[in-house]
């Protein structure tokens, strides 16, 4: 294999793929990145797998040989970073066993030998045999991950809900996250009927038919980095079997695991009446609280809210043994009669950072049962966080 291209293709496409090489690899050659030269496309393939996430990447160069071999990623990657902008050459040639090798690269400033093993070590990246594939709109992911992502679980006792469960019908495309302490759902209605203003909230989407998958929130991460930067594309290719999930998009592509188990009934959770709603301005309650939340800690993070009918104003109160005690007034509208509830901090401010619009809606029971923060316009999506019991 020989080859010339830029120092900088190689090196964006060599730390995208390096995210799916694993920290600590069950077998060495997982520990590898698998390099393809392909002489006819004149392409170099990179591609990267830890058994559960697989990441395909391709750039342009000026092949003379082609050929496949695998490097240890983290070396590689570490030596190509450095290593100053304009064209590099990589050379590789096999030992006498044929299992292993070198590859020689040269740039302006120096040059550089590593141990490289044979491709035919490396494990195939899964493949789904159906030519069917949905396609959805770059807009409809981006928003949909942003609004749930943050509420999956990190607890991998509790591996189905450490995903994103991602959920079409006929008529919509429905993202959902939950810890077991929190909720958020994302909603995009697919219609053939709409206003000229609602046009760009809707989800136009090829080949869909009825599907539910639950994809780890750590592979769709990855998917959200490769969108983010990714300007061209406008569009995701999607492919789902019994055990994978495939996106595609422009060069990129991801294999992931799905996760197995079933998907708790989470719309179960949601009620349909309340006692109290209260509109207000999410940027200013975002403030209040990342200000009152300087005062908590690991042993209490809670924010006590007393909302008051008369006055029409919340009050957030905080109080830190250790550390001292902080309060803020914001106005807001409120209906029903005054009262107090108690959260954890770190759930309000993530879900308020996730809403996004200017104005949001709270709904809420008496007692210790789910709290509702909806968006007022914009996205459809449902944040739903349980109280924790003021002991009085």
């Amino acid at each position: 294999m020989k080859f010339v291209c830029s120092q900088s293709d190689f090196s964006n496409n060599l730390s995208l793929v390096s995210r799916a090489v694993p920290t600590r690899p069950t077998h060495p050659i997982l520990a590898n990145v698998l390099m393809i030269a392909d002489a006819t496309k004149q392409k170099i393939s990179l591609m990267a797998f830890d058994l559960s996430l697989g990441i395909e990447t391709s750039f342009d160069a000026n092949i003379s040989e082609e050929g496949q071999t695998t490097l240890p990623a983290k070396l590689l990657n570490d030596i190509v970073s450095r290593l100053p902008e304009g064209e590099i050459s990589l050379t590789s040639e096999k030992i006498k066993d044929d299992q292993t090798g070198l590859l020689y690269l040269k740039s302006a400033s120096g040059k550089f030998q590593i141990k490289t093993i044979s491709a035919d070590e490396f494990p195939p990246l899964p493949t789904i045999e159906n030519d069917e594939f949905i396609e959805l709109p770059i807009l409809t992911i981006t928003e949909g991950l942003r609004g749930v992502l943050f509420a999956s679980s990190s607890d991998e006792l509790k591996q189905v809900l450490t995903g994103v469960h991602l959920k079409g019908t006929a008529d919509n495309l429905e993202f959902a996250a939950t810890d077991g302490h929190r909720l958020s759902v994302v909603e995009a209605i697919i219609s053939s009927k709409t206003s000229r203003h609602e046009e760009d909230r809707i989800v136009k989407v090829k080949n869909l038919d009825e599907f539910s998958v639950t994809i780890p929130a750590r592979a769709l991460r990855e998917l959200e980095r490769i969108i983010h930067n990714n300007s061209d594309s406008k569009v995701v290719q999607l492919q789902i079997d019994d055990v994978q999930v495939i996106f595609y998009l422009g060069k990129q592509k991801l294999t992931i695991r799905k996760l197995d188990g079933d998907y708790p009934k989470y719309h179960m959770l949601i009620p349909q009446q309340f006692e109290h709603i209260i509109s207000l301005d999410r940027k200013t309650f975002l403030n209040s609280l990342e200000r009152v939340a300087v005062l908590t800690s690991q042993k209490n993070n809670l924010v006590k809210c007393i909302f008051n009918h008369k006055k029409q104003m919340i009050l957030l109160s905080v109080e830190t043994q250790d550390l001292g005690s902080a309060e803020e007034s914001i106005e807001a509208k409120i209906t029903g009669k005054s009262g107090d509830i108690a959260f954890n901090i770190k759930y309000l401010i993530d879900g308020l950072k996730a809403l996004s619009t200017k104005e949001i809606k709270m709904q809420l029971n008496e007692g210790n049962k789910p709290v509702i923060f909806n968006p007022l316009g914009g996205l459809k999506m449902t944040y739903l966080v349980m109280p924790v019991q003021i002991v009085k």
